[in-house]
């Protein structure tokens, strides 16, 4: 995908690890211009405690080709977000793709526990970071992205509508969480349409993050070694395939033909013949359904 983003300004909110900072990196392997956002910088840290930076999610950018600019940003914090439009408008007069991956919940998630009997204090917050954050920043960045046909919106979550519809995520707010951005993108989808822009929600599989990682303690190097602990862990991908999602979105002419869908990384590597960094092509939804959900064995033989 070398140069086919050349010239684009994109923003990836909550890009400090993860998915997000995957789709930073892939987009800028593209050539993209890429505004790195979030709350831990190598001066301070976010509430969520991990030890990675917007600073190296940019220098990944720089390496991999494009030009990384990191942002701290409270995406709650409504003057820091409008201000944030403000200095890619002055510096590039537009805005091209736009990737909310704002999270940051997963200490707040209480699993397999009802409503009633969750803190409700860390459910309130866990649906501010997950929703608010990705609202306050459209409604910023929109006026922008709108102005040049072809802009994209890339609502991130876990899971498909199809597959959420069929499955109760085992935590009131989490899967309220989850379903509400893919309906952020159906909306976006719909009010973009006039303009010629694209809305879509985007879902990894079973992603190989720095935490998933650590909770595995392995690297990303032997991360098979896991599948020892979980060996439907076989079916993992790294945050690296969902960036590649997203530029071959981002550089598809036809893109409006996705938008308001629920889409996964998987689906997109059969569309457009992308890979995984290690040559293989997991579809995680498909997986779950038809072996881990269906009580099989962990096999992933025809599903990467």
């Amino acid at each position: 995908m070398t140069d086919t983003l050349k010239g684009k300004v994109a923003l990836v909110t909550g890009s400090t690890r993860g998915a997000g900072r995957g789709i930073a990196v892939e987009l800028g392997a593209a050539g993209s211009t890429v505004y790195v956002t979030g709350r831990t910088t190598r001066r301070e840290r976010s509430e969520y405690g991990r030890p990675e930076t917007i600073e190296e999610t940019a220098e990944l950018v720089n390496t991999a080709g494009g030009q990384g600019i990191a942002v701290r940003v409270d995406h709650l914090d409504r003057d820091r977000v409008r201000a944030l439009v403000e200095r890619i408008e002055r510096d590039h007069g537009k805005l091209d793709i736009l990737v909310n991956d704002v999270w940051g919940g997963d200490p707040l998630a209480q699993w397999n526990t009802p409503l009633w009997e969750q803190d409700l204090d860390k459910g309130m917050r866990m649906l501010r970071l997950a929703i608010d954050t990705h609202i306050i920043t459209s409604h910023y960045a929109l006026p922008l992205l709108k102005r040049t046909p072809g802009g994209l919106v890339v609502e991130m979550t876990d899971g498909t509508k199809d597959y959420n519809d069929r499955n109760y995520r085992v935590s009131l707010f989490y899967d309220l969480a989850k379903t509400a951005v893919i309906r952020l993108a159906y909306a976006q989808a719909h009010e973009l349409k006039e303009y010629g822009c694209a809305a879509v929600a985007l879902t990894p599989g079973w992603l190989r993050s720095e935490m998933m990682l650590d909770i595995f303690k392995v690297a990303e190097e032997n991360w098979q070694d896991a599948t020892a602990i979980q060996p439907h862990f076989v079916v993992s991908e790294s945050p690296r395939y969902t960036g590649r999602a997203v530029a071959a979105l981002a550089a598809d002419p036809e893109v409006m033909r996705w938008s308001g869908q629920s889409l996964s990384s998987g689906q997109l590597a059969k569309e457009y013949g992308f890979t995984d960094v290690d040559g293989s092509r997991p579809d995680a939804w498909r997986y779950m359904d038809e072996v881990q959900d269906a009580g099989k064995p962990a096999d992933a033989t025809g599903y990467r």
